[in-house]
């Protein structure tokens, strides 16, 4: 299956969210999903149902990949696999943030002034 270039359109929440949990380290799924509550603070809760799909979805489409790290045997989470962004995953982020600044612009000028 060819690869999506995400980096052309909005990135859902879900995605958007991960790729800001790995954007300053790599990450295993529960530490991306703890990441992703400390983000919201509490207002996004993401399943594991929600987080494994998207990053199947975002591997496929080359914005993640399977990090080499591994914590050391005994530690007690050897079996857990690390995710890590990729150049396009970077890129696409980066893409949807300035996408988001945008709009703030756009919004923040016409509340100054009133509509």
């Amino acid at each position: 299956m060819a690869k999506r270039n995400t980096a052309q359109g909005p990135l859902t929440p879900a995605v958007l969210h991960i790729l800001l949990a790995l954007s300053t380290e790599e990450r295993h799924g529960y530490g991306i999903m703890k990441q992703v509550e400390a983000d919201s603070k509490g207002a996004v809760k993401m399943g594991p149902g929600t987080l494994y799909g998207s990053i199947a979805r975002m591997m496929e489409a080359g914005l993640v990949r399977e990090s080499g790290k591994r914590v050391a045997v005994g530690m007690g989470d050897e079996r857990r696999i690390y995710y890590t962004l990729t150049g396009a995953g970077r890129a696409a982020l980066e893409a949807e943030l300035a996408r988001y600044r945008g709009v703030v612009a756009v919004a923040a000028g016409r509340l100054a002034y009133g509509g």
